[in-house]
Formats: structure tokens, C-alpha cells, sequence
């Protein structure tokens, strides 16, 4: 099944179901997409219209780029499933020999390292989404300044959930350095997003009144 192409109720049932899949990176690929589509929309509503012609060009670029996070972040949706179903399949490999242990703990780990390295990229391109919402706070139409300030906080949203499933698949790492590196590349991303999110809202609300 691919969450991408599911319905919002079917998605939002099987996520409350006792299945472990999906779970919550596959919900912050969706609040990114989501953050992503609403600048999207705020771009292709600057488009047209003669009070915002100085910046069409830029608006229709921005909805371009905008798009094109969208469809990577659903797709990601799937991804992030597909690698922990990868995860909880090494935990029910066998492991009564020295032999099938080796097997398991080296499947669980190139297994972790999967899903860590999914929501991690659940992280990118939700951070890329935050330029692209400043852009349309910004500059585009002011009828739909909040709308580009909710995508801020969608993408900013999305990224602090994908976070958190980097850090546990992170946390069952033998590779430390490796764990490292991963999670202080989603620290980052983290604190510039913070940063750009509040640097939005301040548009946002400045432009609202």
C-alpha cells in the first residue's frame, strides 16, 4: 500500500491501528508535504495578478520548487514505512544459533541505519520548504499571508517529528560515529529551521497587522 496515494481518513486509520506501520515518520513526511503544498498554493495564487507582477516570475518558481518538495515528501511517506517493516522484520529473524545471531544483529543494523538515514531525509527537505514559505510571506499575494505562515509551521513541524525517529533508530546504532553524524545533521537542520520559522511568522504578523 502506498501511503502517498492513500485517502486522509485511510491514512489517519492506519496509523491509529496496532499496526507499527505507519507511524510517526511517515505522519511528519506528510505535515512537511502539507507545508509544502500551502506554499505552493500561496505561490500559484500570486501568479496572474497585475499588483504582484514584478514578482510572478520568482512565484512561479517558487511553486515549481514547492511541488516538487511536495511529491519527494509523500514519497518519503512510503520510504520511512517501508525501512522500519525492514526493521521489525530482522527482529523476528531466528537467533538460536551464534550463526543466525550474527545474521540478525547485522540486518538490524544496515536495517537501523535505513530508517535513520529516511526520516533524516524527511528533515532536508522539509528544512528546504522554509525559504520557499519566507519567499511567499514575503512577497506574495497578502490575501494568503497566514496560509504561507502555516506553511512554515507545517515544515517546521514535519521536520521536529522526522527528527525524533532519527534519533531512535540513531540510538540502536553499534556505529557511533555514524549515529553521530546523522543525528547532528538533524540537530542542525532543526536549529536553522527554528530560525527561519520564526523569521517568517515575524513577516507574517508584520503583513497581517
Amino acid at each position: 500500500m502506498s501511503y502517498a496515494t492513500a485517502t486522509v481518513a485511510d491514512f489517519a486509520a492506519r496509523l491509529a491501528s496496532k499496526e507499527s506501520t505507519p507511524g510517526g515518520g511517515a505522519a511528519a513526511g506528510l505535515v512537511g508535504a502539507l507545508g509544502a503544498a500551502l506554499a505552493a498554493m500561496v505561490a500559484n495564487l500570486t501568479v496572474g495578478k497585475a499588483k504582484y507582477a514584478a514578482v510572478e516570475g520568482e512565484m512561479r518558481e517558487v511553486g515549481v520548487h514547492a511541488e516538487a518538495l511536495r511529491g519527494e515528501l509523500l514519497a518519503l511517506m512510503d520510504r520511512d514505512t517501508e525501512a522500519f517493516d525492514r526493521v521489525m522484520a530482522c527482529y523476528r529473524m531466528a537467533k538460536g544459533t551464534a550463526a543466525e545471531q550474527a545474521a540478525r544483529d547485522a540486518a538490524l543494523q544496515a536495517a537501523l541505519a535505513a530508517a535513520a538515514e529516511a526520516a533524516l531525509a524527511i528533515c532536508r527537505a522539509c528544512a528546504k520548504v522554509l525559504p520557499l514559505a519566507q519567499g511567499v510571506a514575503e512577497r506574495g499575494n497578502s490575501m494568503l499571508v497566514s496560509d504561507a505562515g502555516c506553511a512554515a509551521a507545517f515544515a517546521e513541524a514535519g521536520l521536529a517529528a522526522a527528527l525524533l525517529t532519527v534519533r531512535i533508530n540513531c540510538n540502536g546504532l553499534t556505529d557511533r560515529s555514524r549515529a553521530e553524524l546523522l543525528w547532528a545533521e538533524g540537530q542542525w537542520l532543526e536549529q536553522q529551521v527554528v530560525v527561519n520559522r520564526e523569521a517568517v511568522l515575524q513577516i507574517v504578523y508584520g503583513r497581517l497587522g
